[in-house]
């Protein structure tokens, strides 16, 4: 069964891959890039390919979904899958996953403000055209996100299911462990494992999943996540991070757009 880790791009959905890969997926805590190949992404090219489904045609990666999770789903175990996708079509024709292939979802949500900067930089264009992206919404690279604010309303359908959590990215930073302990318990709730955290390898998972430690690591090994700038350059994947500050950098116009076009989803948040 898939517990999601769902967000909108640059919201804090890789920190938290690397959290919990350093946790569930080591022995001592400790961390390398390699270890998060052991959550893959969906949707993706390969599994699609293999069922002889037409990647480039949206209509099909749409309409196989559920038999594209199914073949890689097994349902006496859990696996995590990331995605950026909306929860497009739940409960109607063609969905984007099911209750039958889901056991939950970790929604990661982070301020659109600070989203535009970030994502301005991955995609390499202007905060303009990456406000016009974001307000608006369409399918980029299969990947069929809507809007920020369809993107996070969207996931909300598994709250009716008690199969939700939301985390704020800010939390994710701020409040480390506190976040965290949340994060493991609601995945030992879903698994009815009584939960019983390893404090060791818990100080151990927080100190080698640091933004600082990521970005040092990234600079010795590189990731595989980060992209090649128009002059060919890698461009580093961990940048500001939490530094990341809106107020001092995001034109005013822009912040407005946003503010407007999102007020309700980010009034809800406490972004204002």
């Amino acid at each position: 069964m898939i517990i999601w880790l769902a967000s909108y791009p640059k919201s804090g959905n890789t920190m938290l891959r690397t959290m919990l890969s350093s946790y569930l997926f080591t022995n001592d805590g400790s961390f390398d890039f390699d270890i998060m190949k052991k959550i893959s992404q969906f949707p993706n090219s390969n599994i699609y390919d293999k069922l002889d489904v037409n990647y480039k045609d949206l209509n099909e990666v749409i309409k196989n979904s559920i038999r594209a999770q199914e073949s890689f789903n097994k349902k006496d175990s859990v696996g995590f899958v990331k995605t950026h996708s909306m929860l497009f079509n739940f409960n109607s024709k063609y969905p984007f996953t099911n209750l039958e292939n889901t056991l939950g979802v970790i929604y990661i949500v982070r301020d659109p403000r600070n989203v535009v900067l970030s994502y301005a930089r991955h995609l390499r264009t202007s905060p303009e055209e990456t406000v016009k992206f974001m307000t608006k919404g369409k399918a980029n690279d299969m990947f069929i996100m809507g809007n920020w604010s369809e993107n996070f309303i969207s996931w909300k359908s598994f709250s009716n299911y008690n199969k939700y959590l939301l985390i704020k990215y800010e939390d994710l930073v701020s409040k480390r462990e506190e976040t965290f302990l949340k994060i493991l318990q609601f995945i030992f709730r879903l698994r009815n494992i009584n939960f019983k955290i390893d404090s060791n390898k818990l100080e151990i998972v927080l100190k080698n999943t640091s933004f600082e430690n990521l970005k040092n690591l990234e600079k010795q090994k590189g990731f595989r996540e980060s992209i090649k700038g128009y002059d060919g350059k890698q461009i580093p994947f961990f940048d500001k991070g939490s530094s990341r500050d809106w107020s001092k950098t995001l034109d005013n116009n822009l912040s407005q757009e946003i503010e407007k076009c999102f007020k309700n989803e980010m009034t809800e948040l406490g972004y204002f």
